[in-house]
């Protein structure tokens, strides 16, 4: 079995309730949108700056070479997703809010709702 197909068997097996799933449809893009902001958000040296290249870009393609290395569609997905995040960061920015703040309080919500998924579940998250 391709390890594509054994993760997403592995992540089906747990996640079977619908609104287990609504709330993992909601949560973990919005986990990967967070963890971004938050590591966007750690500063960089000068040298880099003046690009305006950031912690999260860098990390972004390792990433989105291991999704790509899973399946061309799943690391096509995962590349816009990854656009979309960085302009939900530039709309925070230009807002004028803490992106910092408002991800890491993003965060800890979105894993709180995906616990209580597992809970009405009654399965184990499949990080554990």
């Amino acid at each position: 079995m391709r390890s594509i197909e054994r993760l997403l068997q592995q992540y089906g097996e747990s996640h079977q309730n619908k609104t287990n799933v609504l709330i993992h449809a909601i949560a973990v893009p919005s986990i990967y949108f967070v963890t971004l902001g938050l590591i966007w958000s750690i500063p960089v040296p000068e040298f880099v700056a003046m690009f305006s290249v950031t912690w999260a870009h860098i990390i972004s393609i390792p990433v989105l070479y291991y999704y790509f290395s899973l399946s061309g569609p799943i690391g096509a997905a995962m590349t816009l997703l990854t656009i979309a995040c960085f302009g939900l960061v530039n709309l925070l920015v230009l807002a004028g809010i803490p992106v910092w703040q408002f991800c890491l309080a993003l965060f800890i919500f979105m894993w709180v709702l995906q616990f209580i998924g597992h809970k009405i579940e009654g399965k184990k998250p499949s990080v554990f």
